[in-house]
This record gives C-alpha cells, sequence and structure tokens, in this order.
C-alpha cells in the first residue's frame, strides 16, 4: 500500500507540473523523472525500494521471501520513511 500512496502522489505532482494525464508507468524513479522532480542519493534509494516492495508484493516467486522480510521492525520502519516521504512530495503540491 506504501507504494501505492507514492505513486499516486508522485503523480499528481506530474499533473500539476505538465498539466496532462500521467504516464502509466509504476517505477516510481521513471515517474519522477518524467515530472522532472530532482532526486538526492537518499530519495533515489528510497523510491526503488518502494518500487521494489511492489514488485514483491506481486508476483508469487516473489511473496514468501518479502514475508520473511517484513518483520514488525522492519514494517515499522517503513511505514515511518514512506510518510516521510509522502510529506516531501505533498510540499510539491
Amino acid at each position: 500500500m506504501g507504494h501505492l500512496v507514492i505513486e499516486k502522489l508522485l503523480k499528481a505532482v506530474y499533473v500539476k507540473s505538465k498539466d496532462e494525464f500521467p504516464p502509466m508507468i509504476h517505477d516510481l524513479r521513471r515517474i519522477c523523472e518524467k515530472t522532472d522532480v530532482e532526486l538526492d542519493l537518499t530519495h533515489q534509494i528510497l523510491l526503488d525500494s518502494i518500487s521494489r516492495f511492489n514488485i514483491n508484493a506481486r508476483y508469487d516467486d516473489y511473496k514468501q521471501s518479502f514475508y520473511q522480510l517484513c518483520t514488525d521492525s522492519f514494517t515499522s520502519e517503513w511505514i515511518d520513511k514512506i510518510k516521510d516521504c509522502r510529506l516531501w512530495i505533498k510540499a510539491k503540491l
């Protein structure tokens, strides 16, 4: 769900910036590139990680290993990171 929140917000930034329908892609960094949002290395890594979560949660061969990774502490950490990312993107709207 975190990926979806970030994707939709980035697409809102795209619409605001370009005044056109956003691209039908899910890779968060690519959406930023098409929107001309400049990313520092920290945000690049963050968005790439969140994009990988989307892939891992979608495809059966990745699901089991991804579920094992998602401990309580891992999940709490990433929820906090996604909330911070959400605020960073909302500031662009």
